[in-house]
């Protein structure tokens, strides 16, 4: 207690002043900054406090510069197919997938079209996308714009698209094959070309 006392007599005394210490007529120690006839001053050692100079040399740290900003399209989107659209062609699988963009492809950008969330076809500044032989069967698409280094810039959300291949044996059984037919239609391959019997009733009888 008397040294809490201590430390609050020397924080609120002058700097620099000198501190006496006496025992009162009770038996308690004071510390006064008034010299008296019994009082013994009291030795303080020096602070090792630093000065600062010049605080106007602190230099503030300088600003961050702001992240650069990606460049912003206000629409991507699937034009061709709509979304949930049912294709019909034939055996071949085939689709045309286009693309639309609003503004147009910056330079330096490149679509790409996913398919099955799979990279469809090469990166391309066309928007129109042919896809061949797709399987039978219900397909996710969606479609990017990514810049120079890769970086994905817009994206659209995946779209369904049904695919309606008919069989072989479906179109074989419509169109049925004639012997002409053999190696020319895909459906009528020409191993499937039946062998011609030989009739030695027709040949001349010597």
């Amino acid at each position: 207690m008397r040294f809490a006392l201590f430390c609050l007599l020397l924080l609120g005394l002058p700097a620099m002043a000198d501190v006496y210490t006496y025992i009162d007529s009770e038996g308690n120690r004071v510390f006064t900054d008034q010299p008296r006839g019994n009082a013994k001053k009291v030795e303080i050692a020096p602070t090792n406090g630093m000065n600062q100079k010049n605080p106007a040399a602190v230099r503030a740290p300088a600003p961050v510069a702001p992240a650069a900003e990606l460049p912003a399209y206000d629409l991507l989107r699937i034009l061709v197919p709509e979304p949930d659209a049912t294709i019909r062609e034939g055996s071949s699988g085939d689709l045309i997938v286009t693309l639309t963009s609003d503004p147009v492809l910056m330079p330096g950008h490149s679509y790409r079209l996913l398919l099955d969330g799979k990279e469809a076809a090469a990166l391309s500044r066309s928007p129109v996308f042919p896809l061949t032989n797709l399987d039978r069967g219900t397909h996710q698409l969606a479609a990017e714009i990514v810049d120079a280094t890769g970086r994905i810039i817009e994206r659209t959300p995946s779209q369904p698209v049904h695919i309606v291949r008919t069989s072989l044996e479906s179109k074989r059984r419509a169109n049925p094959c004639k012997k002409d037919d053999y190696g020319v239609r895909p459906e009528c391959p020409i191993g499937d070309k039946p062998e011609e019997d030989d009739d030695i009733s027709i040949l001349p009888f010597f």
